[in-house]
């Protein structure tokens, strides 16, 4: 799977989940876009998923016309060892067949699939 890590995602969390091409959106020279021209620019790419942990995307895109599947993990940090415990759900959900929708991991592993935003 081609995956897109946003900019605040540590670059080495790739090393946790090996079998995917992850690129990171500095690496692609995209980090001073705005998440839907990235999303738009990164699915032309061929990227499959973004992964964030920016829990705002949920409010900010129009869920019902994602171009690529979006994961957010709801860590507390985005600090490597924060996210690490959230590596066997990633890597159980990058295996799986994935639809254009949210993904939000959350800490104990439950992982929520949505069309359209909670309300807050």
């Amino acid at each position: 799977m081609k995956i897109l890590f946003d900019h605040n995602l540590p670059r080495r969390l790739r090393e946790h989940l090996p079998g995917h091409e992850i690129h990171t959106t500095r690496e692609m020279k995209w980090e001073q876009l705005r998440n839907g021209a990235l999303m738009s620019i990164a699915a032309a790419a061929g990227f499959e998923v973004f992964v964030t942990i920016d829990k705002q995307i949920e409010h900010q895109q129009n869920l019902a016309t994602l171009v690529l599947t979006v994961v957010v993990v709801d860590g507390k940090s985005n600090a490597l060892r924060a996210l690490l415990p959230f590596t066997p759900f990633l890597r159980d959900l990058f295996s799986s067949s994935l639809e254009r929708l949210l993904y939000i991991v959350e800490e104990g592993g439950n992982v929520l699939q949505l069309k359209e935003p909670r309300s807050h």
